[in-house]
């Protein structure tokens, strides 16, 4: 017991070991996440306790509830910490829902020390819970459901665009290794039917072509009117104003272009009233506006002073 001399005759005990009992009802906990199992490691409160290895176990939602129970035993606080990875936030969402604190921790900014090179499950596991212990770690920001599943929708578009780009390359290149080139714009109705209708001399050559070609329409297929715009799926964004509704699915001959899922942007609602009002009077302001060519001599206007007729010839 640490003394202090608080007045000039006699000492009186500290009152340090109060804040050192709370900080040792604090354990932080590192998780070391992967496809199967889960590295844990142990760090004591209260800044200079004991870093130890816990051991190994399975990635279940059962295992972690056992795991939990066992360290967070009378009274004790957990904290617990991973890094973000393939793995997703189902853990840290699990452990949120039971009461118990965990952070998902950005891997680029973890402190490491210059030439510790040495990598393994257990060390990693050990030092991010001294590291938490310390304060020293970076939280994510983690999605919710709602927000993971739009990224998902997002991923699963890119992915098809990519895919449809990478057949258009295999069956350009398998064109351009037989000298068969297309002089006007690719990928239109008549460069369509320009590929569906070579020939070959090898038969072999016929079979890559369908082949390239399937891969083609298959990979077109999948890019084409989204998920979203099936069967007006709700895409929930939390933080706006108002819910935002995918658009209804319409007709493949009405279908705007605008309104499907191109790339990385998804179909939402319609724009706000003040900007579909804003680009009405854009569109009413360009037709009204006289075009090169012409000889305007004048035209009514709602707003012309005096409301004079004049005409304009073309």
């Amino acid at each position: 017991m640490q003394v202090t001399r608080v007045a000039p005759d006699w000492p009186v005990p500290s009152l340090k070991h109060r804040r050192r009992v709370l900080a040792d009802c604090i354990t932080y906990v590192g998780l070391d996440v992967h496809k199967e199992w889960i590295v844990v490691a142990v760090a004591e409160g209260g800044g200079r306790g004991e870093v130890r290895e816990y051991g190994r176990i399975a990635n279940t939602t059962v295992a972690v509830e056992r795991l939990v129970r066992k360290l967070g035993h009378e009274g004790v606080e957990l904290r617990l910490c991973y890094e973000a990875g393939p793995c997703g936030y189902g853990i840290q969402r699990q452990l949120s829902t039971s009461g118990h604190d965990c952070v998902v921790v950005a891997p680029s900014l973890i402190p490491k020390r210059a030439g510790d090179r040495v990598k393994t499950d257990r060390r990693d596991a050990a030092s991010l819970a001294r590291l938490h212990r310390a304060g020293e770690l970076t939280a994510v920001w983690v999605p919710d459901a709602g927000h993971e599943a739009m990224r998902d929708l997002v991923r699963a578009r890119l992915d098809a665009v990519q895919a449809l780009r990478r057949a258009r390359q295999q069956l350009s290149g398998f064109l351009l290794r037989q000298a068969r080139h297309y002089r006007r714009p690719a990928w239109t109705k008549l460069h369509r039917r320009w590929i569906a209708g070579l020939k070959f001399e090898q038969a072999a050559h016929h079979l890559v072509l369908e082949d390239y070609i399937a891969a083609v329409e298959t990979t077109a297929t999948r890019r084409g009117p989204p998920a979203a715009d099936r069967g007006g799926l709700v895409l929930p964004l939390s933080g706006a104003g108002q819910p935002r509704t995918a658009a209804p699915a319409r007709g493949t001959a009405q279908a705007d272009p605008r309104d499907r899922l191109e790339g990385s942007a998804a179909a939402l609602c319609p724009l706000s009233q003040a900007r579909a009002h804003r680009q009405a009077r854009q569109c009413r302001h360009r037709r009204d506006r006289p075009r090169a060519g012409r000889l305007c001599v004048g035209h009514r206007s709602a707003h012309a002073a005096g409301g004079e007729l004049t005409e304009q010839a073309a």
